[in-house]
């Protein structure tokens, strides 16, 4: 006869459990990644527009133009050129913006993110 003490395994209760919350962290990333992907083609588009020699001493709309033909290639659309605030610090172009995503998760329940990037400063 073996020991119940001896004995090692998952009982269907703890298997149950485990896969209910193996389930939720897969749906939860499901619905937050490409949101974040988003979030960082936004902040490399910025980095990208501040960098550029050619932008250093373009007017506000050349600016925002440069912005919405990266966002078309990027497929972006959280972020229009108009969200976007520029100012210059002497000779150095500073992008920033900053928005609010609600994702639905489930019934009532939503997740509420806020994303906000400049460029260095």
């Amino acid at each position: 006869m073996m020991n119940r003490t001896s004995q090692r395994g998952l009982t269907v209760t703890g298997l149950l459990f485990g896969g209910m919350a193996i389930v939720l962290i897969a749906v939860l990333g499901m619905k937050v990644v490409p949101e974040v992907v988003e979030y960082t083609k936004i902040v490399a588009d910025i980095k990208a527009i501040a960098r550029d020699p050619a932008l250093q001493q373009a007017s506000l709309a050349e600016v925002r133009q440069s912005y919405t033909r990266r966002a078309i290639v990027d497929q972006v659309s959280a972020v229009t050129a108009q969200d976007i605030d520029v100012s210059r610090n002497g000779s150095t172009l500073i992008l920033s913006f900053s928005y609010t995503k609600k994702i639905p998760l489930f019934g009532p329940v939503s997740l509420l993110i806020d994303f906000e990037g400049a460029t260095d400063r």
